[in-house]
């Protein structure tokens, strides 16, 4: 969750195209229909990278699941 919020926030990434995304649990997060997924994949991944969140050569996976699946 705190990797989730730490990216959510404009201040760190200062990209407004993320503006409408929002962490809610641990590991997941809201992410509004105009925000390019492929473009939120790569942000989030270079910004985990830089906080040694996420290995060099670790993967993030974003999938899908909408609301009442």
């Amino acid at each position: 969750m705190k990797w989730l919020d730490s990216f959510s926030m404009r201040n760190f990434t200062n990209a407004t195209v993320f503006d409408d995304t929002l962490p809610v649990a641990d590991g997941v997060m809201e992410v509004g229909s105009t925000v390019p997924m492929g473009q939120l994949k790569e942000a989030m991944e270079d910004w985990f990278r830089r906080k040694s969140y996420l290995p060099k050569d670790g993967v993030l996976l974003i999938s899908e699941d909408k609301p009442g699946k």
